[in-house]
């Protein structure tokens, strides 16, 4: 299996299965000097994890990262730094899998299951593995989340990355409500706290008719200057829309206004300019940070659509690896809607698109 890479400085590798005895990534790209240590990595890996409320999946998994390669510290490091430091050597880091339970996918395996990667990895590669998807699960996404802690020190503290679910099932969030504070006080990364309270109903109702719900995800990045990536064939924005519907589930991306955009006047859709002071200043952001490929200094402003979580226990209509009719139900330990623990891993990919993009910039401009 190729592709399995992803960034050109800054370049990730992600390895393991959903069952297999760990997952990780490597991280190659990384200029030294910066700090590291597992702490920082797991502060976002516990944002991503699953068990954490009854509206996602019940598998325990500490993800406990560690560090095997890529940093190093003494008592001068130390001294000097803090902690350990990264050594512009490849980062490789690994997250042991302890809660699999594969007898639950045992009724599946020569079964395809509507939505799921079983059908089309048993076209291309002439077998699959059916213990929770393999390869095609979410849980490969833990290696992303860590990856992006990484990318995170690259950015460093002058941009913010943030995330919050916009939408689950039909019920949207009010933008007049929208309070970044609030996405840390409910278990749905939700800027409005009416529309909590409505979705905790909603995914209640869902889970209990064993269906489940898709989601809107929209992350900003704030403190992005002017001048990121490149024309034509290296757009900042192309590459964002990549890496973002790279993620398990995600069936659409919006740079700004996106869709929306296609009804607008060209007079409002246009980002108009004025000078305040001695500084260049937007009047509206419907580009979303982004014009002509290039970043505008503007917020990253970027929407993914995630469809319903596709492992549901409502029976199915499918068929067999070997050509027959049958209806299927997924048992196991599934998110009712799959789009609120993908806040962390959104956030992640797009702070390693945006470190790859700082790392070609100094490279080709020298600032």
């Amino acid at each position: 299996m190729s592709h399995n890479s992803f960034g050109h400085l800054f370049r990730v590798t992600t390895w393991g299965e959903s069952h297999g005895p760990a997952l990780g990534c490597v991280v190659d790209g990384c200029p030294p000097g910066l700090r590291l240590d597992s702490g920082m990595i797991q502060a976002f890996l516990d944002l991503r994890r699953p068990g954490t409320s009854r509206f996602v999946t019940q598998r325990q998994e500490p993800d406990q990262v560690r560090i095997l390669s890529g940093i190093f510290e003494d008592d001068r490091i130390r001294a000097r730094f803090g902690g350990a430091v990264t050594t512009g050597t490849p980062i490789s880091l690994m997250i042991e899998n302890v809660d699999q339970r594969s007898k639950d996918y045992s009724e599946i395996r020569d079964r395809y299951r509507p939505g799921h990667a079983d059908q089309t990895y048993d076209a291309k590669y002439g077998l699959r593995d059916y213990r929770g998807g393999g390869r095609s699960s979410a849980r490969e996404t833990a290696a992303r989340v860590a990856a992006g802690a990484v990318a995170r020190q690259i950015l460093g503290e002058g941009i913010t990355l943030r995330g919050a679910v916009v939408q689950i099932g039909p019920h949207m969030v009010d933008p007049e409500n929208w309070d970044w504070e609030e996405t840390a006080r409910n278990p749905f990364w939700c800027p409005d706290a009416n529309m909590a309270k409505s979705w905790e109903t909603y995914l209640d109702e869902t889970r209990k008719a064993g269906s489940s719900a898709g989601a809107i995800v929209e992350v900003h990045a704030t403190g992005v200057p002017a001048g990121w990536g490149a024309p034509i064939y290296g757009k900042l924005d192309s590459e964002l829309a990549s890496a973002m519907m790279s993620i398990n589930a995600a069936k659409g991306v919006e740079i700004g206004a996106g869709f929306a955009a296609a009804g607008f006047s060209g007079e409002e859709n246009a980002d108009e300019m004025r000078m305040q002071g001695d500084q260049l200043a937007f009047l509206s952001n419907n580009n979303g940070g982004v014009a002509g490929g290039i970043s505008t200094g503007q917020d990253i402003v970027v929407r993914l659509a995630i469809k319903p979580t596709s492992s549901i226990l409502t029976e199915t209509k499918s068929v067999t690896s070997t050509g027959e009719n049958v209806d299927i139900r997924t048992k196991g330990r599934h998110d009712p809607c799959v789009g609120i623990r993908a806040v962390p891993v959104a956030e992640a990919m797009l702070a390693c698109v945006l470190a790859d993009a700082k790392l070609r910039h100094r490279g080709q401009t020298g600032s």
